[in-house]
């Protein structure tokens, strides 16, 4: 990290404190009480005392082995099964579903799916008419199909749950996706060329509208207008968030394509973007919003207030480093609360990507104190 980079950081942490943020983030490390003849272990907690812990770095995943498989040479030779020979490369999106966490990978043009139960991960590479170009984004279903936005291939390319190819959706070139997202009877399409979201029939593939209506509208006259819609999220209601990389802001509309509301502004300040990117909204309306430039995820309320943000340099035990895709989680607390430090009860994951480092999938929760 350069030292204009820490010296911003430095900014961004005291503005913070000036503007009396009701959450703050930034490094912090407890030690738990460990037992008698051990070294302690250090928690990494978000915002910093004095301040009520709210999030918890937890662990990181890069590769099967980090996954705490130990496998013999006697249960390989018995088996036949051998860990996965390959890392995963440059993760973007990612979804946590039936205990295994789908990633899309760019540079592998795969799905790497870690089965956090099983403690193997593999390589989903399809070949034929399925073959993948550029993974960026995905999103998975209730019976578990599979749908992923290529950007080489430049369509939606639908795969079910036993891995078998379905067909795409957006005819060869018609457009560019870059993020998915999925309600119950409709698909929701994030697309560069067209400047819009495509909403789409989930059973014909059939365009019903573009969000927003008139993606050819003067900003005046439309003010959801978007311009690099990069990645999309829907919350409870059905709202569609959107993250306008070339704006650097945050654009809400209603289920239909209705503009509601847009909060943030460029900059490299608490609350602003530089390039914001991956986006998710939990069950309580909280947005997060990963930003690939300032290296650091920042949550926010409904009406766009700053409630926190955190992120770490490359080198330390938490790093975002260019980070991109953002999922949350409830399912698999549980499976996660072995991470966390004795006191620290969880209640929400957040899962992200990182695309650079040697630390890809860095995995959060919030929660409280007992």
């Amino acid at each position: 990290m350069t030292e204009r980079k820490r010296q911003r950081y430095s900014l961004v942490q005291w503005t913070s404190l000036v503007l009396s943020l009701c959450l703050l983030a930034s490094t912090t490390a407890r030690a738990a009480r460990p037992p008698k003849g051990q070294a302690p272990v250090k928690y990494i907690f978000y915002p910093p005392p004095p301040e009520k812990p709210r999030l918890q770095f937890l662990v990181s995943f890069s590769e099967e082995r980090d996954l705490g498989q130990r496998m013999s040479k006697l249960s390989v030779f018995v088996t036949g099964a051998k860990p996965a020979s390959k890392p995963i490369l440059k993760p973007y999106g990612v979804v946590l579903t039936g205990n295994s966490i789908f990633v899309c990978d760019t540079t592998a043009r795969a799905l790497d799916i870690l089965n956090l139960t099983n403690k193997t991960m593999r390589i989903f590479a399809p070949s034929g008419m399925g073959k993948m170009g550029s993974p960026i984004s995905l999103a998975i279903d209730a019976e578990g199909t599979r749908y992923v936005a290529d950007t080489l291939r430049n369509q939606v390319l639908i795969y079910g749950s036993d891995d078998t190819y379905r067909g795409s959706i957006g005819a060869a070139d018609s457009l560019r996706p870059t993020g998915v997202a999925l309600t119950g009877d409709r698909v929701y399409v994030a697309d560069v060329k067209g400047h819009c979201i495509r909403v789409y029939g989930k059973v014909d593939h059939q365009l019903l509208f573009t969000i927003p209506r008139n993606p050819d509208a003067q900003e005046d006259k439309e003010p959801g207008k978007l311009y690099i819609p990069a990645n999309l999220a829907l919350d409870q209601r059905g709202q569609v968030y959107v993250s306008d990389t070339a704006t650097c802001r945050i654009k809400v509309y209603d289920s239909e394509g209705k503009h509601l509301r847009t909060f943030g502004t460029q900059g490299d300040m608490p609350g602003q973007f530089a390039r914001p990117k991956g986006m998710a909204v939990d069950r309580e309306g909280r947005i997060f919003v990963v930003d690939a430039a300032t290296e650091v995820c920042q949550i926010f309320d409904e009406s766009g207030k700053l409630l926190l943000f955190f992120g770490e340099p490359e080198g330390s035990a938490a790093p975002l480093n260019l980070p991109a895709g953002v999922t949350v989680d409830y399912e698999h607390v549980a499976f996660f609360q072995k991470y966390a430090a004795p006191d620290f009860v969880l209640e929400e994951l957040v899962i992200i990507t990182n695309q650079l480092g040697v630390k890809k999938i860095s995995v959060y929760g919030l929660g409280h104190r007992k």
